[in-house]
C-alpha cells in the first residue's frame, strides 16, 4: 500500500503540472530522487498511466490515466442526469451534443452524443476546449470570472493571455471578427455570455461550425456542467431562441433545477481549477 501511495504521488504531480516535465523536476515535485521516480514511471509507463515524449524525453499523463479521469467524472450525477437528458434532445436538434466539465487543463469533453441526422465534427472524448474561441470555453469562462474586474483564479488569467498571445500572433486576415484580442474584449465578451446566460460561436473554433455551450449549476449556484451543441453552420440554427438555442436552453435550466439550484439565484465563481478534478 506504501509503495502506491508513493507512485501516485508522480501520477498527482503530473496531474497538477500544466504539461509535460523533465524527470528530475517531476522527481522534485513527488519529493523523490530521480533514480526513484525513474522506477516507478517504467512501470506507469508499460500500464499506460504515463508517456514519455520521445523528442523532449518529458513525461505526461497516458491514455489510461485519461480513461480514468474521463470513468470518473462521468460518474458524477449531474453528468449522469444530463447523458439521460441529451439522448432524449439528439433527435429534437438534430445535431452533435456533448457534455464538458473543468478539468484539470480546461472545459474537458467527457461525452459526446450524436443525432442519427448529424454530421461529424472533428472532435474527441477527452479534448481541453480553448477558453476565447470556444462556445464550452468562453461559457466556463464566463461563470468562473464573473466579476467585470478580472479573475479570482491566478490560472485562468494566465490562460486567457495565453490564448490573446497566440491570437495576436495570427495574421490579420486569419482573426475572425468574434475573436478577443485585448483583454477590455475578453471582458466584453465574457460580460455579454453571462448576460445571454450562454455562450455562442460562429466559426471561431473551427471553420463553417457553429456552436452553443448552456450552463448547468448546482445548489450551491455554480457551474458544474457545460451542455454543447454543435454542427455545420451552414445546416445549425445559430439564432438566439432559434430551433438549437432554445431546447439546449431550456435542458440545462432544468438539469440545473434538479440539481437544487433556484432560478434567479445569483450565480457564484466555479471553484478555483486545482480544487477540480479530470
Amino acid at each position: 500500500m506504501q509503495s502506491v501511495e508513493v507512485g501516485f504521488a508522480l501520477l498527482a504531480a503530473l496531474a497538477a503540472s500544466r504539461g509535460p516535465l523533465m524527470l528530475r523536476d517531476l522527481a522534485a515535485a513527488a519529493d523523490m530522487s530521480a533514480a526513484k521516480a525513474h522506477r516507478y514511471l517504467v512501470s506507469f509507463q508499460r500500464l499506460g498511466l504515463v508517456v514519455q515524449e520521445p523528442a523532449s524525453t518529458r513525461y505526461d499523463l497516458g491514455p489510461a490515466a485519461l480513461s480514468l479521469g474521463l470513468a470518473a467524472l462521468t460518474r458524477l450525477d449531474a453528468v449522469r442526469m444530463a447523458r439521460e437528458r441529451l439522448a432524449l434532445l439528439a433527435p429534437r436538434i438534430g445535431h452533435t451534443l456533448a457534455l464538458a466539465v473543468w478539468g484539470n487543463h480546461g472545459p474537458t469533453i467527457v461525452h459526446w452524443q450524436e443525432s442519427p441526422l448529424a454530421q461529424p465534427v472533428n472532435l474527441r472524448l477527452g479534448d481541453v476546449m480553448p477558453l476565447l474561441t470556444s462556445a464550452t470555453g468562453r461559457c466556463f469562462a464566463a461563470w468562473m470570472c464573473p466579476r467585470g474586474d478580472g479573475c479570482p483564479h491566478p490560472r485562468i488569467d494566465a490562460m486567457i493571455d495565453e490564448e490573446l498571445r497566440r491570437l495576436a500572433s495570427l495574421p490579420r486576415a486569419q482573426r475572425h471578427a468574434d475573436v478577443p484580442t485585448t483583454r477590455a474584449d475578453v471582458r466584453a465578451l465574457l460580460a455579454e455570455v453571462r448576460a445571454r446566460g450562454m455562450a455562442r460561436v460562429v466559426d471561431t473554433l473551427q471553420p463553417g461550425v457553429g456552436g452553443f455551450c448552456a450552463p448547468v449549476f448546482d445548489s450551491d449556484a455554480r457551474m458544474v456542467l457545460g451542455v454543447v451543441a454543435l454542427g455545420p453552420a451552414a445546416s445549425f440554427d445559430t439564432a438566439w431562441g432559434g430551433a438549437v438555442e432554445a431546447p439546449l436552453r431550456e435542458m440545462a435550466r432544468q438539469l440545473s433545477r434538479d440539481l437544487g439550484w433556484r432560478e434567479g439565484e445569483r450565480t457564484a465563481a466555479t471553484p478555483a481549477p486545482e480544487a477540480a478534478t479530470a
